[in-house]
């Protein structure tokens, strides 16, 4: 943990700006949505794709900060916002959906990832698996059924090109049960066995590639956004289940 009052590069963050318990949207403009649902949040600072904010939900403290799109942005603010003290973090992201049964707009709690991208190979070996905290899984899980949502648990595909398809891959993944693709997850929870924090996710789907009949792009915004508030309360409930729980005390 940094001890100093200096400002770190990139979130523009100093000690006493964070909280434990970190939700991390990839989109900045998925930060706002979020802090409409906590109790109170304090503008802390903004820089490129780097948003935050801190205050609280129910009593939790809670820091929201936006990473971008991508391993290697979100990596730099995992790390910075670890320096400031950072000791959970959720991701809550957008996905395609993966299977058939998977319609636009499901709330995914991602247990693993298949590491298709490149930034979590700087931390660890291909071999080793990239996989959410148990107890951040299972909070958020625990949140979406006292909420009485419908929703899927599985495992997620983190890729970098996002408009580079292969073909033979995705059916193999599909074939193989992964529920979601996304841009961010893998390095998270690499990053959170390097650095000794706990680490989850949740998305809402926004499309998915499968489906015989496609939505048009209204039809997929809407339905996305609906997925995204229940994301949204389950990662902030996840995180009072877990504050409860003491998590935070490592």
């Amino acid at each position: 943990m940094n001890t100093s009052q200096e400002v770190l590069k990139h979130i523009r963050c100093r000690v006493g700006d964070v909280a434990p318990y970190v939700i991390i949207p990839g989109d900045p403009g998925r930060v706002k949505r979020i802090v409409e649902q906590m109790d109170d949040a304090k503008f802390i600072a903004e820089n490129r794709e780097y948003i935050v904010y801190t205050g609280s939900y129910r009593g939790v403290p809670i820091t929201v900060c936006s990473s971008g799109i991508g391993g290697p942005a979100a990596s730099i603010a995992f790390e910075e916002l670890i320096k400031l003290g950072a000791k959970v973090f959720i991701r809550v992201g957008s996905a395609g959906g993966r299977q058939k049964t998977t319609p636009i707009g499901t709330p995914v709690v991602i247990q693993a990832s298949y590491r298709g991208e490149g930034t979590s190979l700087a931390y660890l070996p291909i071999a080793f698996p990239a996989v959410a905290d148990l107890d951040v899984t299972n909070a958020l899980v625990q949140a979406l059924k006292e909420a009485d949502e419908d929703y899927q648990v599985g495992i997620g595909f983190t890729r970098d090109a996002y408009y580079a398809q292969d073909q033979q891959l995705n059916i193999l993944l599909t074939e193989t049960g992964v529920k979601a693709a996304e841009q961010e997850a893998a390095v998270l929870f690499i990053v959170g066995s390097v650095r000794g924090v706990k680490t989850g996710a949740i998305v809402s789907t926004d499309s998915n590639i499968w489906l015989d009949t496609q939505p048009t792009l209204a039809e997929k915004e809407v339905l996305f956004h609906i997925g995204e508030k229940k994301a949204i309360r389950a990662a902030l409930d996840g995180a009072l289940i877990l504050y409860r729980q003491r998590a935070h005390e490592f």
